[in-house]
């Protein structure tokens, strides 16, 4: 061999090429140590005079005496013992110097990562050494019986490790601790300690067996696979290398990586753990952002799914360990969602907190917690670093940027143009968006596979993703009128549609133009309709929430106002949440009862009355969504209200010219005319408004139905005279029998 290969093969023997070659040489010190303790276990029997005796048939006085007569039989200082332990040590110091080298190369060792990760010493490590012999070669399995004296003692006992590893008795004494039941070790999970089968109850724990966890094996080995007790409660995602997938407000999304690294700066000496709790609506990229931090930070991320851990009860902690755990052993972020599900009951979520702050202070280093509702720490995390982020709605062109996303791999015909158009429309989050266009795309196969999806396909996909809850304090009306149906003087018309475009928009006004830099609320859209009953205000609520496409709630005042102080805040407080997640359009009927002029104080109910009244107009200036207020006595609403209302749209009693409009609108098309049906004649003689009216149609066509099949003039003059009767208005009998006489007939 020349100067230069002996070169070669020194160079490549200062360090190590893969984990598989340090763990070999681990097994080489193991064995140089068996052979220091078979030296020494030899020689303690030939220092007995009767060996056979010692052996497991019972204990000879022979056996006793060399027992007692044996201050420290470790040391003996024989040349045997002494060549094997210069060898030890030669082979010790060749394996530091080639795993310092290796790990600067940057090759994976797990045993000194395990070390690392764990803070364990040279001892622990070497235990887990000894512990992890035996599921290497079955050759240790016969050597610990040797060494053990019992062929039935096949693994390494903590009597074992302390013979193999101390050189005096003071020695094992003070290495007992690294075996206490709150050691390193077993805290962990990287060593379980089990009783003797073949030992008698209550036996020394010296004698007690050792055994390496099975996921910290596979660690060893290079093998990442999850904990076998987490599959099915945890999944691993690699994130992505960038953050583009996120679509979450980019100056969000800045602060926090810029946040995390500088937390984990490597100038920092002391690096706290670090919590995030990211809170907001459902799908508005919680996860997508604790991805992008760890794609960012280069590490993975380790889901925990909230009901699943929870549903171990009690339980829960023997969870979070080897969750945490794992966490450590793949350097991966821990993401725990839906925490919401513990916020409902104090006792259990603050003992599941306890717990896992517990955890992160041992094991963490990078979490992250999601849910819906603010929450703060309240000195759980108090030697961790918490930090609190909420995550609103995204803006129009970040939902337009989910639109596309979503539509993509629609059959959709012009998906550009759709994605603009409903992200100005529908205040929704990314995962709504993209559950929505899974909607429109299922509820166009169900009608008919091979069309495209529409863009009215998207709008009832859109609907359908509003928040259901409302339901519980309004009535969801399904809205049917559209601009033909409604009768109004055509300023009126023209105040509504100014209304709709004001909605449409909203993001060029405020977003792109900047006006909401200039308005810290009052971003939304208050309207008042105002006028006597029946004159169309409710039909009007219906047409524009059919051109904007939005759900239409009508509230139940009797549902939200309460005798109880507090619970009408409550209602109110829930409506408008619920309304903000739900794109709807609030319909406040009879708002005078509610939205009433403030009285003068003159006992705690007037105070508290007041108190309410305020209330609401802050929350209605908060939500950004339209509000309608509908009233018979426009002079009965309150000053205040008023001068923060948008819009005013005055409804009159219909004119003749406007109720013969009305009374020809509200026959269908479908629906069977006679030809004797005088519209003039009954928008001149019947001055009514338009709810009247379409009662009186209504009435008609069943009592036509019911003889004959065509709606005749007959028909309508009695629904008139029934009308009449209920509202307790008189009519003219003269005009009608003249109008009868002219006729071929008829009796009303």
């Amino acid at each position: 061999m020349t100067v230069q290969q002996k070169k070669d093969k020194n160079r490549e023997m200062s360090f190590y090429k893969n984990n598989y070659e340090h763990l070999a040489d681990e097994l080489k010190k193991l064995d140089l140590l068996i052979q220091l303790r078979t030296a020494a276990f030899r020689l303690k029997i030939q220092a007995m005079q009767k060996t056979a005796a010692s052996q497991h048939m019972y204990i000879s006085h022979e056996e006793v005496d060399w027992l007692l007569s044996q201050n420290d039989p470790f040391v003996a200082d024989h040349p045997d013992l002494q060549k094997i332990r210069n060898q030890l040590e030669i082979l010790q110091n060749e394996i530091n110097t080639r795993v310092n080298t290796t790990i600067e190369r940057g090759v994976f060792l797990a045993l000194p990562k395990l070390a690392s990760l764990f803070g364990l010493s040279p001892f622990e490590l070497q235990t887990v050494i000894i512990c992890l012999a035996p599921e290497l070669h079955r050759k240790y399995d016969k050597l610990y019986a040797y060494l053990q004296d019992d062929i039935t003692r096949k693994k390494p006992s903590v009597d074992l490790v302390l013979d193999l590893l101390c050189e005096t008795e003071v020695d094992r004494w003070r290495a007992r601790t690294i075996f206490s039941g709150h050691a390193s070790l077993f805290r962990a999970g990287i060593l379980h300690m089990t009783d003797d089968p073949q030992s008698p109850s209550g036996s020394s724990g010296l004698a007690r067996f050792l055994k390496l966890d099975p996921r910290i094996l596979n660690f060893l080995l290079g093998n990442n696979s999850i904990d076998a007790r987490l599959v099915g409660v945890a999944q691993v995602y690699n994130p992505p290398s960038t953050m583009d997938h996120v679509l979450v407000d980019p100056l969000i999304k800045t602060e926090l990586l810029n946040f995390a690294r500088n937390h984990f700066s490597a100038q920092k000496a002391v690096k706290k753990r670090l919590v995030f709790y990211f809170h907001g609506p459902y799908g508005v990229g919680k996860r997508d952002l604790a991805l992008g931090i760890c794609g960012q930070l280069n590490c993975p991320m380790l889901c925990l799914d909230m009901d699943l851990l929870l549903a171990h009860g009690s339980d829960v902690e023997t969870l979070l360990r080897p969750a945490f755990r794992e966490g450590l052993l793949l350097q991966a972020a821990l993401y725990l969602g839906d925490t919401d599900v513990l916020l409902k009951e104090d006792d259990k979520a603050k003992s599941f907190f306890k717990k896992l702050a517990k955890v992160v202070e041992e094991y963490g280093w990078l979490t992250f917690l999601a849910g819906e509702k603010p929450w703060s720490s309240r000195g759980i995390f108090e030697h961790t670093t918490f930090h609190v982020i909420k995550l609103p709605v995204p803006d129009v062109p970040l939902r337009v940027m989910a639109w596309e996303k979503a539509l993509k791999n629609q059959s959709v015909g012009t998906g550009k143009e759709f994605a603009a158009q409903l992200a100005n429309q529908f205040r929704l989050t990314p995962g709504q968006i993209c559950d929505a266009a899974e909607f429109a795309q299922n509820y166009r196969a169900s009608k008919n596979g091979q069309d495209e999806i529409t863009l009215p396909d998207l709008y009832t996909a859109c609907r359908n993703q509003t928040n259901q809850k409302l339901s519980e304090l309004a009535v969801k009306i399904e809205p049917h009128y559209s601009w033909e149906d409604i009768i109004l003087p055509e300023d009126k018309v023209a105040q509504l549609k100014e209304i709709c475009s004001q909605v449409k928009h909203h993001y060029r006004v405020f977003g792109e133009w900047g006006f909401d830099q200039k308005l810290s609320h009052g971003k939304g859209l208050s309207v008042l309709f105002s006028g006597p009953p029946g004159t169309g205000k409710t039909m009007a609520a219906e047409v524009i929430a059919h051109e904007l496409q939005l759900d239409l709630y009508k509230i139940d005042l009797s549902g939200v106002v309460s005798k109880y102080i507090g619970e009408t805040e409550k209602n109110l407080s829930k409506i408008f949440q619920e309304a903000e997640t739900g794109n709807a359009i609030l319909f406040f009927d009879e708002a005078d009862a509610l939205f009433g002029k403030r009285t003068e104080v003159s006992d705690a109910h007037d105070r508290y009355a007041n108190i309410e009244t305020s209330y609401l107009l802050q929350k209605m200036e908060e939500y950004e969504g339209i509000v309608i207020l509908a009233t018979n006595l426009r002079e009965n609403i309150d000053e205040a209200f008023t001068r923060r209302i948008r819009f005013i749209v005055e409804f009159p009693f219909p004119d003749e010219a406007s109720r013969r409009r009305i009374w020809q609108t509200h026959f269908p098309k479908k629906a069977p005319l006679g030809e004797g049906i005088d519209y003039e004649f009954l928008a001149k003689q019947l001055q009514i408004a338009g709810g009247n009216i379409k009662n009186i149609v209504l009435n008609a066509a069943f009592l036509a139905a019911e003889n004959g099949g065509i709606i005749g003039m007959e028909h309508i003059l009695h629904g008139v005279k029934r009308e009449f009767e209920k509202i307790g208005k008189l009519w003219s009998k003269k005009e009608l029998n003249k109008f009868l006489n002219s006729k071929s007939g008829g009796r009303p």
